[in-house]
């Protein structure tokens, strides 16, 4: 596994280097984003979007879990975003004798998206949100996109805080054959 980490320093960094990746996509692949509250999963989803050609506004889909919108692919051919918030997903209400894993699945199941995640259609693409968790068990190839906030000190013994300045971080790491040669001449450099 191959990975590459960027300075994200500004907002609209964060929607370019979605941009970038989106131009990047053919159909059937997964992308799993990672990282605390506000370190700019929905912004980089809403740069992926653009990316996509996308015009309607890409917003966290926290309560309705996944939303479908339609776009076009780099080479012209219609795309489709399955745009994914597995936040809510994998709770703690686990019936006798279930693991994390079968209770995502069954989550999963329930709304239809186990089938999107286990073969994706060779015209869309899955963009997840909070997927680290689960990411063994919703796919075996897939883009992991990892971003991190800085942390401040507040000279406590706790230690430090997440805050919402500074520059942010974004590790792409591609998982399986799929990925092979994806992240070979990536490059991004938000000050161009």
């Amino acid at each position: 596994m191959e990975s590459k980490r960027f300075a994200v320093p500004r907002a609209e960094d964060m929607r370019a280097l979605g941009a970038v990746v989106a131009r990047r996509m053919r159909g059937g692949e997964v992308i799993l984003l990672s990282g605390p509250l506000g370190a700019g999963k929905t912004t980089f989803a809403q740069g992926f979007g653009a990316g996509l050609g996308i015009d309607e506004l890409i917003v966290s889909p926290t309560f309705t879990i996944a939303r479908e919108l339609t776009g076009t692919f780099a080479d012209g051919r219609p795309a489709r975003l399955i745009h994914v918030d597995a936040y809510r997903l994998g709770g703690v209400d686990y019936a006798p004798g279930q693991d994390s894993v079968d209770r995502l699945l069954d989550e999963l199941e329930s709304l239809g998206l186990d089938e999107e995640l286990e073969d994706v259609d060779e015209r869309a693409v899955v963009l997840m949100e909070w997927g680290e968790q689960m990411a063994a068990a919703l796919a075996d190839e897939r883009l992991d996109v990892v971003l991190e906030r800085p942390a401040e000190r507040h000279g406590t013994a706790d230690g430090a805080a997440l805050t919402s300045d500074g520059v942010r971080y974004a590790t792409l790491t591609g998982v399986g054959a799929r990925w092979d040669g994806f992240l070979d001449d990536f490059d991004f450099d938000p000050r161009r």
